[in-house]
């Protein structure tokens, strides 16, 4: 007979499977968090990527097509106009000063087609290095093609050269700075933290602050570095010009001002082929299904244009940013015409000058990072203190209204202001571009770069037609009177940054920006993978992170 089954005691067995989580554990648990970068192996920054990124910036100084160009157009059109005032130009007659407005007028516009539509098609695929790419090797033409353009009959060629060298010389620089974030964002320290992050090992505020670290630290080294070089090409054109003798007349100092260039333009070229060859081609935005590299840039330019408004602390900035640059580069322009008067455009006292004010920068933005890290400082926190510099570099013109003791009228303070100019308020190159990546939605980099660089060009036009209107206006046509207007401005923008830029609530509003419109492309039917916001790249093969 078989024996019956044994009973069951349903007091004694477990409910569950002890080797297994129970339900409510798992409703319980809530999912890791994302880091919001992911880490591909191959595409990590290495130290000598970083150092190419340095050594373009060292090239790409200024110097050729943003100092001794414009002067030596300036040069040519003085000696051109001889003892007559207007030379025939764009179907006119017209003065000195308004070719020079007119030309950087025709340079601006053209700027913002090329800023609007590179800058929208940069974010996709992994063609946006050629960009760069392209414009440095126009920028290169139109410095070695100085050499052919130092005479006066040769003027309105000069002032080709001078428009389409504005051109590439404002588009390098800007499709140049835009790499800073991705280089930050895939160094080895960013990878650890990203990995501690999703471990639940530090916040995301900590994680956060990583990042604006990282980038703080690459934007300030570059400009820190460009500073040293600086001085070096520096006191090698020094040499130059004693070796063509530029005071021995007027041919050669035209002569050495096209030489000048070139040379600068030689140096560029040499320390620019270290990054377009060490550049790892980071992927951007996938180009959706059914689109192109032209329909998707323009798509993007006319969504980034239409929903730019959710982002209130992005457009808050970009006001602060264009009142505070037009307030800036009007400050600077009028104290160098103040400032050649007092040297009487000697070619040599100017260049003396330019060296000490270079190295006086190169301590300044050092120093502005050691503190910002050592004492662990916001960005904005810096951004703030140079934007005090400013205000008192203004207050310091202004006093010069009333008396010609101080504020710009003696020799021993143009010499002062290099060193106070160089210390304090250039790291406003690299601070407020720090600040632009702050408030950027990861992966809209090069578009918002190209936005915000043209409100930049914008306000380097309007200070100086108003301030010009003003001294015009002045009975005594004193050259300080634009101060007073000057100072306001920068009051202005100094309370729209520190009281109208929240960064904590910036970074909301981009996440919820790029949510948005990974749902609208969702209901487009286009499946979407952004290589740089979302942890969808894992699948695309990107790696060593576990989500």
């Amino acid at each position: 007979m078989a024996s019956a089954a044994p009973a069951l005691d349903l007091a004694t067995a477990p409910a569950e499977d002890p080797t297994k989580p129970s339900v409510s554990t798992l409703l319980d648990e809530s999912p890791p968090p994302i880091a919001p970068d992911q880490f591909d192996p191959k595409w990590e920054t290495d130290k000598l990527e970083i150092w190419s990124y340095y050594a373009y910036y060292i090239g790409n100084n200024g110097l050729s097509l943003f100092n001794f160009a414009p002067t030596a157009f300036q040069n040519l059109l003085y000696q051109a106009v001889g003892d007559g005032t207007t030379l025939r130009f764009a179907g006119r007659d017209r003065t000195i000063n308004s070719i020079v407005l007119l030309a950087n007028g025709i340079s601006f516009s053209i700027q913002v087609v090329v800023f609007l539509l590179l800058g929208s098609f940069a974010d996709f695929g992994t063609w946006r290095p050629n960009i760069l790419i392209v414009l440095s090797l126009v920028a290169w033409g139109v410095g070695f093609g100085w050499l052919g353009v130092h005479d006066p009959s040769k003027w309105e060629i000069a002032t080709g050269l001078y428009i389409v060298g504005l051109i590439a010389y404002q588009t390098t620089l800007t499709f140049w700075t835009a790499a800073f974030p991705g280089l930050a964002r895939n160094t080895p320290q960013l990878r650890e933290k990203a990995e501690a992050y999703q471990a639940g090992e530090i916040s995301r505020a900590d994680y956060d602050y990583a990042d604006t670290l990282k980038r703080s630290e690459l934007s300030n080294m570059a400009f820190y570095i460009q500073s040293l070089g600086e001085i070096v090409i520096l006191a090698v054109i020094v040499g130059i010009m004693f070796g063509i003798n530029v005071n021995a007349s007027t041919e050669n100092n035209n002569w050495g001002l096209s030489v000048l260039v070139a040379f600068v333009t030689g140096v560029w070229l040499l320390l620019a082929i270290p990054w377009f060859l060490k550049e790892k081609r980071r992927a951007g935005q996938e180009v959706p299904p059914g689109m192109n590299i032209i329909t998707v840039g323009l798509w993007q330019l006319y969504r980034a244009l239409g929903q730019i408004w959710q982002l209130k602390q992005s457009l808050i900035y970009l006001i602060g940013y264009f009142l505070l640059g037009d307030s800036l580069n009007t400050t600077v322009t009028v104290i160098a015409t103040l400032q050649n008067s007092i040297v009487a455009y000697n070619t040599l006292q100017l260049t003396y000058l330019l060296i000490v004010g270079i190295a006086a920068q190169a301590i300044g933005i050092y120093t502005f990072w050691w503190a910002q890290r050592r004492y662990g400082l916001s960005t904005k926190t810096m951004f703030n203190i140079v934007a005090c510099a400013i205000i008192v570099l203004d207050i310091w013109g202004m006093i010069g209204i009333w008396t010609e003791k101080f504020g710009f009228h003696n020799v021993w303070e143009v010499w002062l202001y290099q060193v106070f100019y160089g210390l304090f308020v250039c790291p406003w190159y690299s601070y407020s571009q720090i600040m632009i990546s702050e408030v950027t939605p990861r992966g809209r980099e090069f578009l918002f770069f190209s936005l915000f660089s043209i409100i930049g060009k914008t306000s380097s036009f309007i200070g100086p037609l108003v301030s010009s209107a003003i001294i015009d206006a002045t009975p005594s046509g004193n050259n300080s009177t634009p101060f007073y207007f000057l100072t306001a401005l920068s009051v202005l923008s100094f309370f729209v940054c520190v009281f109208g830029v929240d960064l904590e609530r910036s970074r909301r509003e981009q996440d919820e920006f790029l949510e948005s419109e990974d749902e609208h492309k969702k209901g487009m039917g286009l499946h979407h993978i952004d290589g740089t916001e979302t942890a969808i790249r894992v699948s695309q093969g990107a790696g060593s992170m576990k989500v």
